[in-house]
C-alpha cells in the first residue's frame, strides 16, 4: 500500500508551519540543556566568531543592556568570557569557553539529529534542494535594507 501523499501547503503556510517545527525542534533540545532560544542564538553566533557587544546586539536584536544581562548569566554559567581590547579597554569581546564551545557542539549534534529525522521522507536530491532555497532566501532577506 503507498502511502498517502501530503497536503501541498501554499507558499506563507508552508513557510510558517515549517518555523513552527523548526522552532519546537530547536526549543525541545535547548530545554534539556536548560537554555533559552536566545542563549542557543547566542552559543550559534560565538561558535566561530568574538563579537563585542554592539554586534551581539544587532545580531540578536536586543538592546544593550539585555545583551548584558544575556552575558552575565552565561558567564556564571561557565559557557562564555569577556574579554577587553589592547587598544580600547572599554571594548568588551564576547567568547565561548571550552564548556561553552562543547555544549554548543553537543547542542547542533542533537539539533542535527532531530532535524535529519523531521527531513527523513526526502531524497538527499531533494535535502539538497531544500538547503539551497533556504539558503537563497536567507541570502536574499539579507541584502535587503532593514525594515
Amino acid at each position: 500500500m503507498k502511502a498517502a501523499s501530503p497536503e501541498t501547503l501554499g507558499l506563507v503556510d508552508a513557510l510558517v508551519q515549517l518555523s513552527f517545527l523548526v522552532q519546537s525542534i530547536l526549543a525541545t533540545v535547548a530545554a534539556t540543556h536548560h537554555l533559552s532560544l536566545v542563549q542557543v542564538r547566542l552559543l550559534g553566533i560565538l561558535r566561530d566568531r568574538t563579537p563585542g557587544m554592539l554586534e551581539l546586539a544587532l545580531a540578536l536584536d536586543l538592546d544593550k543592556s539585555s545583551v548584558t544581562g544575556l552575558i552575565d548569566r552565561a558567564e556564571r554559567r561557565g559557557l562564555v568570557k569577556r574579554s577587553f581590547s589592547q587598544e580600547d579597554r572599554r571594548a568588551v569581546f564576547v567568547s565561548l569557553t571550552a564548556a561553552g564551545r562543547t555544549l554548543a557542539e553537543t547542542f547542533s549534534k542533537r539539533v542535527k539529529q532531530e532535524l535529519g529525522l523531521a527531513t527523513a521522507g526526502l531524497s538527499e536530491a531533494w535535502r539538497e534542494r531544500l538547503a539551497t532555497i533556504a539558503s537563497q532566501v536567507i541570502a536574499d532577506a539579507a541584502r535587503r535594507p532593514e525594515r
